[in-house]
C-alpha cells in the first residue's frame, strides 16, 4: 500500500520533527509498504488523495502546547479528496502539554473528514520506528 507521512515543523530550522517522521517511515517500510515523507511547508498544495494511508505529524507552536502550525490546516484543505482516508496523528514530545497539541491536530484532521485510526505522542526516533512497525495499515 502507499503511505504518506506528512509533517509540519514550528519553524524552518526545526529538524527534529523531520527526523521523527523519517523514522516512522522507516518502520512502516519494514511492513513492506511504499512510503513518502512530505514537508507540508515545502510541498504546500501537493495532492495526497492517492495514498491509502496518511500519517500526519506536528510540533506544538508554544511551550504550553495546544496549537499546531497553521500550515497543517491549509495543507489538508488543499490536498485533494482526503475525506474518509484512514490516518494516524502524532506529535513530538517537547513542550508541557503534548496531549493538548495532539487533540488540536486530531480535531483539524477530523474536520477534513479523515478517519483517525490511531494517535501517539512520540519522544524519540527509536520510539518512532517502533510506532511505524506496529501501525495497522491494511
Amino acid at each position: 500500500m502507499k503511505v504518506c507521512v506528512l509533517f509540519a515543523a514550528k519553524s524552518n530550522n526545526s529538524s527534529y520533527i523531520k527526523k521523527v517522521a523519517t523514522a516512522i517511515a522507516k518502520g512502516v517500510e519494514q511492513q513492506n509498504h511504499m512510503v513518502d515523507v512530505i514537508d507540508m511547508k515545502l510541498d504546500e498544495g501537493k495532492v495526497v488523495s492517492y495514498y491509502d494511508y496518511i500519517i500526519v505529524g506536528s510540533e506544538g507552536t508554544t511551550t504550553f502546547g495546544g496549537k499546531v502550525p497553521p500550515i497543517v490546516r491549509s495543507f489538508l484543505e488543499r490536498s485533494g479528496s482526503i475525506s474518509g482516508k484512514r490516518c494516524m496523528a502524532f506529535v513530538v514530545k517537547p513542550g508541557i502539554r503534548s496531549t493538548k497539541t495532539l487533540q488540536s491536530l486530531m480535531k483539524i484532521m477530523e474536520e477534513q473528514g479523515m478517519y483517525l485510526k490511531t494517535s501517539d505522542i512520540i519522544k524519540n526516533e527509536q520510539q518512532a520506528i517502533a510506532v511505524g512497525k506496529r501501525i495497522h495499515i491494511k
